[in-house]
């Protein structure tokens, strides 16, 4: 059979985030027959990624960016025909700066998220105390843990580096990335090189002074922001992007899937659409199913299917965040903003998590003389900061904004724009990988249902891509297989 012949052969993808667009994405991009329906609650399409443009100013409301050394987000971008609308940070501006006592510090040049490349910046530094710098040095001499057995951030990181190393410079650049309890959070399923560092090589700081002989991110610090780019246009381009390649009424927004049930060799879904809800449900079936929901919801779609998939899933605890985009003239800041943004140790006891400058990271966001700031609180360590209402929450953002950045008591915000993104952000917690395996184990014994979504191995942009797209793969891969047994 030819693959014109499957053309009656219907998909459903539950979510229509990007991990959902892109699946969708590739099924027609490798089999324009198929038909797909898009369901999601909500009544557009990109689930967190946002991008308001209002008074000259362009406001990413979730991810601002996405890192290139994963390779599905740009290769996305380029079949998008969007390549030409990727830009990269500013060069020089890549810099991060960490708050003590009240007061930014830039981090060290070379120390990038875990590990130092140069040690006369960390000789220097007044982040850390003598004390600090030399138990860090001490790792150079501190044996490797040889068991496999899985290792939360926290204890990792005290054990190479030591304690002060962990709560001034690790914990707040992690914490701005997983909004994580580094405690709970898991090395192996977050930032497991560092552990194939520690077992290759005897020591991190070893491993990175011979990966970093070229010097290529020796200036940089914090994240390597050389490798992460945006779209001109913004995120919400590449959401818009995807939708238009979709066939016309794929997408079945403010579409609620309540249940998921085996249907002889199709899946039914019992659907809550727009409008009263009057006489029995709907009901649709089709060939295959992607779950590219956040990780809660497909569990509960899950779990009259296999319930040890379900409670598996269920099991991933979510954090959320809010982000308070704040925008000033230029000549209203007193602080330089040569960098990217600066992170918040949980033992500064503030309630911001890290403040990105936005406007420096990108030029393009805001006009001449002004400065837009975003600011991220909540996570793990104040879950409530992520719902509290912004009559609220901006007083307490500008309160801690005004002593760190020279911001004087007059000065009034002239934009103002607060997102809230409660449980939305899967925490990695330690066994996550184990946890995930088995869930995909056992999902791979039901025919023709898949997984994607940011709960599997990474919450960027390039991950969430990958495993839609990966999803899509397999229902095709499987499709062939019955119509061709020998493929």
């Amino acid at each position: 059979m030819s693959r014109e012949q499957t053309n009656s052969r219907r998909v459903a993808v539950v979510g229509g985030g990007v991990s959902g667009l892109a699946a969708a994405h590739r099924l027609v991009e490798l089999d324009p027959a198929c038909r797909i329906a898009v369901f999601d609650p909500a009544g557009r399409p990109g689930g967190v990624l946002s991008t308001v443009h209002e008074d000259g100013f362009q406001v990413e409301q979730s991810a601002d960016n996405f890192i290139t050394t994963f390779p599905w987000g740009l290769a996305l971008c380029s079949r998008l025909g969007l390549q030409d609308d990727v830009i990269q940070t500013t060069p020089q501006y890549r810099r991060t700066f960490v708050v003590r006592r009240g007061r930014l510090y830039k981090l060290p040049d070379g120390f990038l998220m875990m590990a130092p490349t140069r040690m006369w910046p960390m000789a220097v530094t007044p982040i850390l105390s003598p004390w600090g710098k030399l138990r860090a040095a001490l790792e150079y001499f501190i044996p490797p843990r040889r068991d496999e057995a899985d290792e939360s951030m926290a204890a990792f990181v005290r054990r190479r580096l030591g304690r002060e190393v962990f709560e001034r410079l690790v914990e707040p650049l992690v914490s701005a990335v997983y909004a994580a309890d580094m405690e709970r959070l898991s090395l192996d399923a977050t930032l497991s090189r560092f552990r194939e560092m520690e077992r290759e090589h005897g020591s991190l700081i070893r491993a990175m002074r011979r990966a970093m002989k070229s010097r290529r991110h020796a200036k940089e610090s914090g994240a390597r922001y050389s490798m992460f780019v945006t779209l001109r246009q913004g995120l919400s381009s590449l959401v818009g992007a995807l939708a238009a390649r979709l066939p016309q009424g794929a997408l079945r927004l403010g579409t609620e899937v309540r249940r998921l049930e085996r249907a002889n060799d199709a899946w039914r879904l019992t659907l809550a659409g727009p409008g009263p809800a009057e006489g029995p449900p709907l009901t649709e079936t089709f060939d295959a199913v992607i779950l590219a929901a956040p990780s809660h919801v497909s569990a509960e779609l899950l779990r009259p299917v296999d319930p040890e998939a379900a409670a598996d899933l269920a099991a991933v605890e979510h954090s959320g965040t809010a982000i308070v985009t704040l925008a000033f003239a230029r000549d209203e800041i007193a602080h330089p903003l040569h960098g990217m943004g600066a992170v918040v140790p949980a033992i500064e006891q503030s309630p911001i998590l890290a403040v990105s400058f936005s406007s420096q990271k990108y030029a393009h966001r805001a006009p001449d003389g002004k400065v837009l700031l975003r600011v991220f609180v909540g996570g793990a360590r104040r879950h409530e900061l992520a719902e509290m209402p912004e009559r609220k929450l901006l007083p307490l953002v500008l309160g801690e904004l005004r002593p760190l950045l020279g911001i004087g008591i007059q000065a009034k915000p002239c934009y103002v724009n607060t997102a809230h993104w409660p449980r939305t952000m899967p925490q990695y917690h330690v066994g996550h990988r184990q946890r995930i395996g088995r869930v995909l184990a056992r999902m791979a014994a039901l025919p023709n249902l898949e997984l994607a979504g940011n709960a599997l191995e990474g919450v960027g942009i390039p991950n969430c891509i990958h495993t839609g797209e990966l999803a899509a793969e397999r229902i095709l891969a499987a499709a062939d297989a019955r119509i061709d047994p020998k493929a």
